[in-house]
Order: C-alpha cells, then sequence, then structure tokens
C-alpha cells in the first residue's frame, strides 16, 4: 500500500470532527471506496462508537476520508465523520 499522507486540512477536520488520524488509515486501508467530485475517492468506514458527540449518545461513527491517489502517495484532502 502507498504511504497515506495528510494535509494540514484534513488534520485540522480530523480534531474537529472527532476522528483519530489512526482511523483515517483505517477507512482509506479498509473501507468502502466510492467515486467524489473533481476525480477524488471517498472511503467510508464504520467504527464502533458507543460514546457521546456533541451531547448526544451514538452506537456508530463513520469516518469518511476524502482523497486522491498520486503516483506514490494517497493524499488525504478532508476527513468527514458521521454519527448514528
Amino acid at each position: 500500500m502507498k504511504r497515506i499522507r495528510l494535509t494540514k486540512h484534513a488534520k485540522l477536520q480530523c480534531s474537529e470532527r472527532g476522528a483519530a488520524e489512526t482511523e483515517v488509515h483505517t477507512a482509506v486501508e479498509k473501507g468502502l471506496r466510492e467515486p467524489a467530485m473533481m476525480g477524488r475517492i471517498i472511503c467510508k468506514y464504520n467504527f464502533s462508537f458507543k460514546g457521546i458527540w456533541q451531547g448526544k449518545s451514538y452506537s456508530i461513527k463513520q469516518v469518511a476520508p476524502i482523497i486522491k491517489e498520486e503516483t506514490d502517495e494517497i493524499v488525504v484532502i478532508t476527513v468527514y465523520t458521521f454519527y448514528f
């Protein structure tokens, strides 16, 4: 597998949206991949959460990084999280 690099923006989104960088790596490596805008790819991976996020209780956290595959690396552009 290629090296995975998070942009500064992606790292900021991780902290704002409650995703750990290790979870982003797992989502890129194991997640369901779907086409996204501008030739990019979204990788979706569900984690067991069973916790509180912004005052509400959730059992699943989906981490969904947007990536661009380069020749020698995978660049994570941004990171979304969804709580269920």
